[in-house]
């Protein structure tokens, strides 16, 4: 039976609902369906293109590893990324977490791409596969001008809410 969980930014008041790709990435699935719900404050994507994202502490027992990865998301896909502290250690990245507590814990990046041609490269990195997990099933539209909006009004004081669905 399919699951699906509702991605919410909070202050906007926007949402859209997402099916879990429990067949294609079943580790990252069930990761992210055992820790919900999941807030953070929202980032929109620096190089990725048309993405935001939260970053929240190790959450899952395990990290899933990789599985049903890309480095070319499209439209409504989700994906998890796991990055140790000293990978998003750079200023330029303007992250406000305490350096010590990051590079110790490590974190999961869950990002949502609501527009075409990303391409999932860092000039820090290189190449950052990430593991597509969900799609966007409904209001997406919505979701992409709510997400349009945080890149061109700002991200400051917005939330980015992973909760399960009531719809399953």
């Amino acid at each position: 039976m399919a699951r699906f969980i509702t991605i919410t930014l909070e202050q906007r008041g926007v949402s859209c609902t997402a099916r879990l790709l429990d067949e294609a990435a079943p580790r990252t699935a069930s990761a992210v369906w055992d820790a919900l719900p999941l807030s953070a404050p929202v980032f929109h994507g620096k190089y990725a293109r048309n993405e935001i994202y939260g970053l929240y502490e190790p959450f899952a027992e395990r990290d899933p590893g990789r599985e049903n990865t890309t480095i070319t998301p499209i439209p409504g896909d989700l994906c998890w990324f796991t990055f140790s502290g000293d990978d998003l250690g750079n200023p330029a990245y303007g992250y406000e977490t305490e350096e010590e507590h990051r590079a110790a814990t490590g974190i999961i990046d869950l990002a949502i791409f609501y527009g075409r041609n990303n391409l999932l490269i860092n000039g820090d990195q290189g190449w950052v596969p990430g593991n597509v997990f969900g799609e966007i099933t409904e209001g997406l539209a919505e979701m992409a001008a709510a997400c349009q909006d945080v890149w061109m009004g700002g991200a400051r004081g917005e939330t980015l809410t992973f909760a399960r669905s009531h719809e399953d």
